[in-house]
Parts: structure tokens; sequence; C-alpha cells
């Protein structure tokens, strides 16, 4: 597969889970913008099956190599991201993973009968990132109780090996290219900005700054009924240049951190 096909494919599914993102790509383009993707981003566990090397390799694949490593001890994270070389355009690719041995017997155990009872052909496929949630059928007293531990967990369970978040970039917009900018032109069309840690993640001297739209509520199928909990959220990031000149590629960790919460529960209103 290639590069163009791949993220296509990723931006599709990604928009149907997250309706909000393909309004929020729309109204760029009502404004005049062409909207350049800064990075997209995926969630897994740290089983051998399914880890970050195993997410990765369409794009490594493709070109990409690793340029980051990150820890969020809170959250029990690790995670890397990956660029191409010689391409400015190109979107970075930023892959997370839940450290299971730091969780609870429970959530440990849980993942690793998910991943061992699934045909291991379905890790081995192309398609893994496109296939969703595969550890069907759901249940939402086992969502419930691993969103007590880590809302990370439980997203991770429902939505499975899909794009978490696409990302706006701001440095790629002509009239919206300050972060502020952008965010007041979301709350004046009606989107909820993830406000943990500031509507605004980071600073010009950390040389990143970032903010993202709260998840989509959206309708699941569970063995007990339908429920609605978070989706997928969008982002938006404006970096700076260095004391060289060169726009930061990377990431700050503890505005990541904050970007995470983008998809914890809120009360949608009706």
């Amino acid at each position: 597969m290639n590069l163009d096909y791949i993220f296509k494919r990723l931006w599709n599914e990604y928009s149907k889970t997250n309706p909000s993102a393909e309004k929020i790509y729309n109204l760029f383009g009502a404004e005049g913008e062409d909207v350049v993707n800064d990075h997209i981003a995926f969630r897994t566990v740290d089983h051998p099956l399914v880890n970050i090397e195993v997410l990765s390799r369409q794009f490594t694949r493709n070109g990409y190599v690793a340029a980051g490593e990150y820890h969020f001890e809170s959250k029990h994270l690790y995670a890397k991201h990956f660029e191409l070389p010689g391409a400015e355009n190109s979107p970075r690719v930023f892959i997370s993973q839940l450290k299971t041995d730091e969780l609870s017997h429970f959530t440990r155990n849980l993942f690793t009968e998910l991943v061992n009872r699934t045909p291991q052909c379905r890790f081995q496929s192309d398609d893994l990132i496109f296939s969703g949630s595969i550890f069907a059928p759901l249940s939402y007293e086992i969502y419930k109780r691993l969103l007590e531990e880590s809302e990370y967990a439980a997203w991770f369970y429902v939505f499975g090996f899909r794009a978490n978040h696409f990302t706006v970039s701001v440095n790629g917009l002509k009239k919206y290219n300050d972060i502020y900018k952008v965010n007041e032109l979301l709350k004046k069309n009606g989107h909820i900005l993830n406000s943990s840690g500031g509507e605004v993640k980071g600073t010009k001297e950390e040389l990143l700054q970032q903010s993202s739209t709260l998840a989509d509520i959206v309708k699941v199928n569970f063995e007990e009924g339908v429920f609605e909990i978070p989706s997928c959220y969008y982002e938006f990031a404006q970096r700076f240049p260095d004391s060289d000149g060169k726009l930061y590629s990377g990431f700050i960790a503890k505005s990541a951190d904050k970007i995470f919460e983008s998809t914890n529960y809120y009360k949608k209103e009706k």
C-alpha cells in the first residue's frame, strides 16, 4: 500500500467515527484554507503482537523512521513518533502504547486474553491499522471497569486499531496561522475544546503549541445495549523555529499528556 492510499483510508474511517472532523475540515475550506496534516496518532497496548513496532510497519515499509520517544508516567504510556525523511509535508505518525505491566491484574490479563484469542493472521495483516475493534463482542461492564483505571485502556478496548486523531498544521494555514485564531474560529462555530491544562497546551518557548476538540460522543453497540461514549477528536498544532531557524518537529510530553484527555467522558448537551 502506498502512503496516499493509507492516509486517505485512515481519514475516511476516522471521520466516520468523528463527524466533527469533517465539519471542521470543511469549515477551513469555506474560509479559503488548505488543510495540511501535521500528524496522525494511534493507540495500542504493549503486547508483542500489536505493539508500536507492529503498528508502525506500514509506515516504515514506506520509508518512515523513528524520530523521537516519549514517556507518560501518570498515564502508564510509552510512545514513539515517526517521520518521512526529506518529505516535510508528509504527516508525522505518533504511536503510543499502554504499559500493561504497570496496571491491575484485571487489565493486564484482559488484553493478554483478548489478543491471544484473536487469530494471529489479523495482526499480521496489512489492514490491521484500519481494523477498528477486533475484540467483539464488547461489554459495557468491562468498558466501565477499564475506565476507572485508564481512559486510554477503555478507549482502545472499544475503538481499537484506527486513527485516534488527525492534526491540522496551523503553520500550513494562511488567515488562521495562529492557534488562538484557530480556537476562536472553532468555538464560534460550536465546537468544544479540551480545556485540561488550558485550551492551548505548550508555549512558543517550548516550540510547540497544541489544542484539540473534545471527542465526539457516539453510540456504540455493547452486549448490554447501546451506550453513548467519547470516540475520536481533532487536534491543531503550531510549531516554531529553534535557534538554528529549523521548525521544531517533535512533541512535548507534558502537553501531549493533556491532549490524551480529549477522549475523556463528558456530558453532551442536548
